[in-house]
């Protein structure tokens, strides 16, 4: 059998899943990433002595696609995971701040959480009844059924007798840090897709992980080592501009998907620096890249309504970080109720902070009122709001505070998105699309974009009739190409 090639652009963790996939079964890879390191959105950088990650990125234990990644990568000795769901919820609302826990016991789905949620102290005890009502409601949707793309999750959730402050205090505390928006701007298809998977779905499902070193350890620098030791040719600072066929006669059709033939079908042509630019030619292309630059990229008539990608709304979240001269907070994290604060996570030890001070980072999820306002404003909000979650602040020297904005972090939830979502395969034969925002069934999440690259690496790989070995694939739940 004549080698087959590929090319990935878009070296995020879409792009690197699709890239060792193709690599794993054979093909010649050639990956092409515009910034100078692997990770996407998903990424650290320096500032002076300390190694900061973008964002807080988490998951969970039922992200079962990104943690074989993490495997593949031999990167799961760098993450934490939680032997059982906890998660500290402090409430400042009212005179005297109240701690609650949300945690699961060693029951079965659905008695896991029910002595948590029956000692939940930021609800009445109606509003805890009301919860479990609504959970058995939720857990027979499908979370699939187009219908629910149509509605948004606020409205099922009054329908089915949440008050406000149920949803702020138990499912908007969830939900929006999983989806990126408020219950009254989510899909019900894809909240239920977060809470029947997470929460309903097995006992330990919502255990949550998060990486004890920096993020580029993983995403980038293991990620590379794995890259390279399956043979993929990776070039990073190569922003790919055009993808044309080879034989320009021969129209974009909706085919099998494949080549049909023996030899490359498909020209990338990239721009590898000022003036620079290389051809890159292969049997097989995956488009790992946000929907606007895939759209940019495809060929006229590679999706039946191409522009549907151009009406994928994008969303933001903001980060604040904020270095004290000591320790401030014991938990390795916790979430706020009464306050503009979401959730606070220790990021000192592996941010490389020595010297007994703390780091501490706000991860703030649908952001859009406050993405673009400088940095002083956002310290006058942020620096008392945490002294008043943490009182030990009050008495702390700020060391350096500092934000970090990611405006485009997540495709926007909103209902109707699901009929936007195109899946791996195009009209364009030979060329796949991948990204945390093509239809994998899930919100954007690090889990979406490593489903995304095994579904599009696996379409290639069937439509070219290449051998492979399918436990790659082998994840419960894969959406169909």
């Amino acid at each position: 059998m004549a080698e087959r090639t590929a090319v990935v652009i878009g070296g995020g963790l879409a792009g690197t899943t699709a890239a060792l996939a193709l690599a794993d079964a054979g093909l010649r890879v050639t990956l092409l990433e515009a910034r100078p390191r692997l990770g996407g959105l998903a990424f650290s950088f320096q500032r002076g002595d300390l190694t900061v990650d973008n964002g807080q990125h988490v998951f969970l234990r039922c992200c079962v696609a990104y943690l074989r990644f993490l495997e593949r990568i031999d990167a799961a000795d760098l993450v934490t995971l939680q032997d059982r769901l906890d998660v500290p919820v402090l409430d400042v609302a009212t005179p005297r701040p109240r701690l609650g826990r949300l945690r699961r016991a060693g029951l079965p789905v659905p008695l896991h959480l029910a002595a948590s949620l029956a000692t939940y102290p930021h609800l009445s005890l109606a509003e805890r009844a009301s919860v479990g009502r609504a959970a058995l409601a939720l857990r027979s949707l499908d979370p699939a059924d187009p219908a629910l793309d149509d509605v948004d999750f606020g409205t099922w959730l009054r329908e089915h007798g949440q008050s406000a402050r149920t949803i702020e205090a138990l499912w908007d505390l969830v939900g929006v840090a999983t989806l990126n928006a408020t219950a009254d701007e989510a899909s019900l298809g894809l909240a239920a897709k977060v809470f029947k998977t997470g929460l309903l779905s097995a006992p330990g499902a919502a255990d949550i992980g998060w990486a004890a070193r920096p993020l580029g350890e993983l995403h980038d620098d293991r990620a590379r080592t794995a890259l390279d030791k399956a043979g993929v040719r990776t070039l990073l600072r190569t922003r790919a501009t055009s993808l044309t066929r080879t034989d320009a006669s021969e129209p974009v059709r909706s085919g099998d998907g494949g080549p049909g033939g023996g030899g490359p079908v498909w020209e990338v042509e990239a721009e590898t620096g000022p003036g620079r630019a290389e051809r890159f030619t292969a049997d097989t292309v995956v488009l790992a890249v946000p929907q606007q630059e895939a759209h940019g990229l495809l060929p006229a008539g590679a999706l039946a309504d191409q522009d549907a990608l151009l009406r994928i709304g994008t969303a933001p979240i903001l980060n604040v970080h904020v270095v004290y001269d000591r320790q401030v907070m014991r938990q390795p994290f916790f979430a706020a109720l009464g306050s503009p604060v979401q959730w606070v996570f220790d990021r000192t030890e592996h941010s490389g902070l020595t010297g007994g001070g703390q780091y501490v980072a706000l991860s703030q999820s649908a952001a859009q009122e406050e993405i673009d306002l400088p940095v002083a404003e956002l310290r006058k909000r942020y620096l008392p709001e945490l002294e008043r979650l943490l009182p030990v602040a009050r008495e702390a020297a700020v060391l350096d505070f500092f934000v970090t904005r990611e405006r485009t972090a997540t495709f926007a939830p909103l209902p109707g998105v699901g009929a936007l979502r195109p899946g791996a395969r195009t009209r364009a034969d030979g060329v796949w699309l991948a990204g945390a925002w093509t239809a994998t069934g899930w919100p954007a999440t690090m889990e979406s974009a490593v489903r995304s690259g095994l579904q599009a690496s696996r379409a290639a790989l069937t439509a070219l009739r290449h051998p492979f070995d399918p436990r790659t694939f082998a994840i419960e739940g894969l959406e169909p190409v």
